[in-house]
């Protein structure tokens, strides 16, 4: 009998609250849904955190760089509900992502995975958008993170690296079966980009990609005023999964209000691709770095 992981991958929708218990309460009921539901791993979206900001006085939330300043000042509290959600609920838990204030004086968008023992590490995102370069100030980070976990080895790429094919090859060939993508991105043709990153990543790596977006309206954020996207499980198009590799994914590109994915990942319909699909994508990468392979005529 095949062995299932139910997985949760959260659209959701910024909500400015008032107060931190409102948003403790807010965040908390949040997880609460889709543990109910019996999700073993939650995966919430890139800059999930900013939700913080609505926290702030008008005239810091509505600048770029004061408000993820002031963000670092609730950012101990979120990581440490985070870590207390995770341990009571015995879940695998990423909230998504947050701008960090570093020592270095430099900010880096990380996101981090807890466990029922805890925190279990960050990764931060590597490559970044004209945006987060050129308006945001936000730099990369550095380096590729193995999750190891009773669920299997885990991986975490944010949006835009999932574009990349050299950092997802580096995860698979750690051992990586699934790999978190949390996103945001403020258009449609932005959310196809990570999909379409997404998908390629799974089909090349014959892994499954869990994609959580960011969606609707944060009219006090102008870092996130517009969300747009889909969650979804993503595989390669083979024997035992669905012909175009959507395994699942929500109906509605923006809904009103946040909305879990539940759907259940079976690694071992994966690893038989891996071994016996009607093509080895994994198996045959090397194959285009050999002499001659790449040499224009």
């Amino acid at each position: 009998m095949m062995v299932s992981v139910h997985l949760a991958a959260c659209q959701y929708h910024f909500e400015a609250l008032p107060d931190w218990a409102t948003y403790e309460a807010h965040w908390c009921a949040l997880i609460e849904q889709a543990v109910s539901q019996g999700a073993q791993l939650l995966l919430l979206p890139e800059y999930a955190a900013m939700g913080l900001t609505a926290l702030l006085a008008e005239d810091e939330c509505a600048d770029l760089q004061a408000s993820i300043l002031g963000l670092q000042r609730f950012l101990p509290q979120w990581l440490a509900l985070n870590e207390a959600l995770a341990r009571r609920w015995q879940i695998y838990l990423c909230p998504g992502s947050a701008p960090v204030l570093d020592e270095d004086g430099c900010y880096r968008n990380r996101s981090w995975l807890f466990g029922p023992e805890g925190c279990l590490g960050s990764q931060d995102k590597l490559i970044m958008t004209r945006f987060e370069r050129e308006q945001w100030y936000i730099q990369h980070g550095e380096g590729l993170q193995v999750f190891a976990t009773e669920l299997g080895k885990l991986g975490i790429l944010i949006c835009y690296d999932n574009e990349f094919p050299l950092l997802a090859r580096q995860l698979a060939e750690a051992g990586v079966e699934l790999i978190l993508a949390p996103s945001c991105t403020d258009t449609e043709a932005g959310y196809h980009r990570v999909r379409i990153g997404a998908q390629a990543r799974a089909l090349e790596n014959q892994i499954a990609v869990l994609q959580a977006p960011t969606v609707g309206k944060a009219a006090w954020s102008p870092a996130v005023d517009d969300n747009i996207g889909r969650a979804a499980l993503y595989g390669p198009p083979d024997y035992g999964l669905p012909a175009d590799g959507v395994v699942a994914q929500s109906a509605s590109l923006c809904p009103e209000q946040s909305q879990w994915l539940l759907v259940n990942w079976q690694p071992e319909r994966w690893q038989r691709v891996r071994q016996q699909g009607q093509v080895l994508t994994r198996r045959d990468w090397p194959e285009q770095l050999l002499p001659g392979r790449l040499r224009l005529k």
